[in-house]
């Protein structure tokens, strides 16, 4: 199925949770949030949420510094 990562497409298998995304792209989930068409999925929801075909992920991840 396709979906859009931060405005890419991108070709994952059919029912594909958040978490499961989030392992593929090796994102570390301490420090992210992840919206879904435009709503914003609670990380304890990650592992459950499963994706469906052209849904719209924006994944931010928080950056330290100074």
């Amino acid at each position: 199925m396709e979906i859009f990562v931060n405005g890419q497409a991108r070709q994952v298998p059919a029912g594909m949770t958040v978490a499961e995304l989030l392992k593929l792209l090796r994102i570390e989930t301490r420090h992210v949030a992840v919206e879904v068409n435009l709503e914003l999925v609670p990380r304890t929801q990650h592992p459950q949420h499963k994706l469906v075909d052209h849904d719209q992920l924006e994944i931010v991840t928080l950056v330290g510094g100074g």
